[in-house]
């Protein structure tokens, strides 16, 4: 974008007061670009502690009422709200898991809920198997070790 060309008026007296409203637009700037990203780090961090209360919100309902809880969080507000795991069992042989949210090749608006059909139990699935998973909660961090 071109600079704004302000045209140098013939009087002094006018000449002054165009340098100082200059001055002060210039001056102006800077503050209002402070304020604006004390904002916009005050927005970001409200929704963060927005993501996390949904998470756990969504982890008390499940934890209450059982089941797969519509709606749920997406995985980018779950991710976001500092619960970047789901812990799932296996519906066949009841064996826990905890799923990374964000290593999933699932976009990042896609809900919780959603993922429950989607994923499998490695155990089950050598033996042919394929059940469904059955949600249990997310969670800030994983329960066990990574697997070899």
């Amino acid at each position: 974008m071109a600079p704004k060309h302000h045209p140098t008026p013939l009087s002094g007296d006018l000449r002054k007061a165009l340098g100082k409203e200059l001055g002060k637009a210039r001056a102006m700037t800077t503050v209002l670009a402070a304020r604006s990203l004390e904002l916009r780090t005050k927005g970001e961090a409200l929704i963060k502690e927005a993501d996390k209360l949904l998470a756990e919100s969504w982890n008390e309902k499940m934890w209450a009422d059982g089941g797969p809880i519509v709606p749920s969080p997406t995985v980018d507000q779950a991710i976001n709200g500092g619960y970047s795991w789901l812990q799932i069992q296996c519906s066949r042989c009841m064996k826990d898991r905890d799923v990374d949210l964000a290593a999933l090749k699932h976009p990042s608006t896609t809900f919780t809920h959603d993922l429950a059909s989607r994923l499998r139990c490695r155990k089950c699935a050598k033996v042919g198997r394929r059940p469904a998973a059955t949600l249990q909660q997310l969670a800030p961090r994983s329960r066990q070790l990574p697997e070899d």
